[in-house]
């Protein structure tokens, strides 16, 4: 991968210490994550951002602020992701070798597939002796994240949010329903995201069945990380004709479709720490249904009752009946979005931890 951004020079008095600009390299800036494209769009003039490479590693780098380094764990063949981890730490301690500093931002505690337990172990225990600051998202992710890895206790440590997306795709068109052939009075419940294992799927269709509404529709629209697991969903959805499967990538000029079509988003993970998903969905201001762990009750909190309902346990047809009349309360239009949700928040934030990492001795 190569280089994604040059800024402009910044003058003199723009970095408290250095004349040159801040070089950040960054793991990874992914072309389908509205994620990191928004993050680094526009860190400012005296700031240089590159996507990770090895051929960006000849650069000296002040700041490699590294995301999601557990997907690395999810690769299946063991050999492979050895080497591949190995390999990964040894460039942060060239980085470190040469004076940088390495940010991470907690957006998971543990790989997702939990394909290697042992090799896990091993790496956190590795990275976590590496890492000069942290981010997280969160209050309750950063609690979470120091209760299992001691060390970051010591370090610089900062909260701040996940963007939204409200800029990244067209909003929600007003004949979504039309144009995916849904009827105009469906009660509609949408599932939306990459279908994992973790993240309940076939519960939350199980669990649909035995909604009574024959109006309620469900929509389970993503690809699935694995076959077989398409292949489960697509069995449970075929014993109820409410059930609608889009088990694809989806275009991001159709995603506002399927959300002006929901009444509700239902979110049913297994185990969350925190979610995309669930900030897309209150970018369409969509109302969200998601279980009470890691951080879901702080984003209830910033977002109001109005647009986050959580629950506890398994997934099951009384919480959709109960959550489907609550989507249908009286609410805003749209979404109000508190102010630590914006990207220009998000930015100087960013910038302004890079600083103080790169101050600490």
């Amino acid at each position: 991968m190569s280089s994604i951004h040059a800024l402009a020079n910044s003058n003199s008095d723009a970095l408290p210490y250095s004349a040159a600009p801040l070089r950040v390299l960054v793991w990874p800036i992914d072309p389908q994550n509205p994620y990191t494209l928004s993050l680094y769009a526009e860190m400012g003039g005296d700031v240089k951002v590159a996507e990770f490479s090895v051929w960006n590693l000849r650069r000296r780098h002040d700041i490699w602020h590294v995301h999601w380094p557990e997907a690395l764990l999810n690769i299946r063949n063991p050999a492979v992701a050895s080497a591949k981890l190995t390999a990964f730490l040894a460039m942060i301690v060239w980085i470190r070798l040469r004076g940088g500093k390495i940010v991470w931002t907690v957006h998971n505690l543990k790989a997702h597939d939990e394909l290697h337990p042992s090799l896990e172990t091993m790496f956190y225990r590795r990275f976590i002796r590496r890492v000069d600051g942290v981010i997280s998202l969160t209050e309750t992710a950063l609690k979470l994240a120091i209760e299992k890895f001691s060390r970051l206790r010591v370090l610089p440590t900062a909260i701040i949010r996940h963007g939204h997306y409200r800029n990244q795709y067209a909003q929600c068109p007003p004949d979504a329903r039309c144009a995916l052939g849904i009827e105009s009075d469906a009660r509609v419940i949408l599932f939306f995201g990459e279908v994992r294992g973790y993240k309940n799927v076939d519960a939350l269709v199980r669990a649909f069945r035995g909604v009574e509404d024959e109006r309620a529709h469900l929509l389970i629209v993503g690809r699935p990380k694995h076959a077989a697991l398409g292949s489960a969903i697509a069995k449970e959805a075929a014993r109820d004709s409410r059930v609608r499967l889009e088990l694809a990538h989806i275009d991001p000029a159709r995603v506002g479709n399927y959300f002006g079509s929901a009444d509700l988003v239902v979110l049913p993970y297994r185990h969350v720490l925190n979610s995309g998903a669930a900030l897309l969905a209150l970018s369409f201001s969509r109302p969200v249904l998601v279980p009470d762990l890691g951080s879901m009750g702080e984003l209830n909190a910033d977002f109001g009752n109005d647009w986050i309902r959580t629950f506890s346990g398994e997934i099951d047809a009384a919480t959709l009946e109960s959550a489907l009349g609550w989507a249908r309360q009286r609410r805003p239009l749209e979404c109000p979005m508190p102010q630590e949700y914006l990207w220009e928040t998000i930015r100087s934030q960013t910038l302004g931890f890079y600083r103080q990492v790169m101050s600490t001795q």
